[in-house]
C-alpha cells in the first residue's frame, strides 16, 4: 500500500520556455507502477520568491478590496491587495510593502492565515495569504500602471460579494471565507489582536 503513494521517480526535467514571469518545465515521471508520463507545469515566478495576498481590516467588520485590470480575463476584477516576495523580503514585509502600494495603508500587525494553491496539478504557485490588522495610512509607489480604486466591504457579507459579476477570483474568496470563519472563532473579550 505504502509503495501505491510513493512519489513518482522524476526521469528528467528541462525548461521549455521561460518569460518575465513565469517559467514552463517539462517533467518526465515514473510512477510506482511503472508507468511513465510527461508533465508540463508552470513554474513559481522567476524570481523565486513566492507571492502574498492580504486581507486588511481597516476595523473588525470591514476588508479592503482593490479593483484591478486582470488581462487574463481582459477585465476589471474586485480582488484582495497581492502581489510577489521581492529577493530577500520575507512574506510579512512584502505583504505590508504590497498593502502600502496597493491600498495606501500600512499594517502594525500581519499574522499568516493560510498558504494556498491554484490548480496544483499545473502550477507549482504559492500564495501565503496574511491578515492584516491595525492598520495606519501610508503609501508607497507600486508597480501598477495605474492607481488602483480601493473599495471597503463588510466581511460578513462574502454572499453579496459572490453575486456580483466583477468578484471570482478562487483565491480571494477562500481567503475571505478563512479570516472570516477566524474572526467568528475569536469572542470579542480575546480580541487583543485588534
Amino acid at each position: 500500500m505504502a509503495d501505491q503513494y510513493a512519489k513518482p521517480h522524476v526521469l528528467s526535467r528541462r525548461s521549455v520556455a521561460t518569460s518575465r514571469l513565469f517559467n514552463i518545465e517539462e517533467m518526465e515521471l515514473r510512477f510506482a507502477n511503472g508507468a511513465e508520463r510527461t508533465f508540463e507545469r508552470l513554474g513559481g515566478n522567476v524570481r523565486g520568491g513566492g507571492a502574498v495576498m492580504i486581507v486588511a481590516m481597516p476595523d473588525p467588520e470591514h476588508v479592503l478590496l482593490i479593483r484591478e485590470y486582470a488581462a487574463g480575463l481582459e477585465e476589471y476584477t474586485l480582488t484582495l491587495p497581492k502581489g510577489l516576495v521581492d529577493p530577500g523580503e520575507d512574506v510579512v514585509a512584502a505583504a505590508n510593502r504590497e498593502l502600502m502600494e496597493e491600498c495606501g495603508f500600512g499594517a502594525h500587525r500581519l499574522e499568516p492565515l493560510v498558504e494556498l494553491t491554484l490548480a496544483p496539478n499545473y502550477m507549482r504557485h504559492r500564495m501565503q495569504v496574511m491578515l492584516a490588522t491595525d492598520l495606519y495610512p501610508k503609501r508607497l509607489p507600486g508597480d501598477e500602471p495605474e492607481p488602483l480604486i480601493v473599495e471597503t466591504h463588510a466581511i460578513d457579507e462574502i454572499g453579496a460579494l459572490l453575486a456580483r459579476d466583477d468578484f471570482h477570483e478562487a483565491r480571494a474568496i477562500a481567503a475571505l471565507f478563512i479570516a472570516r470563519d477566524k474572526l467568528r472563532a475569536e469572542s470579542p473579550a480575546s480580541s487583543s489582536w485588534w
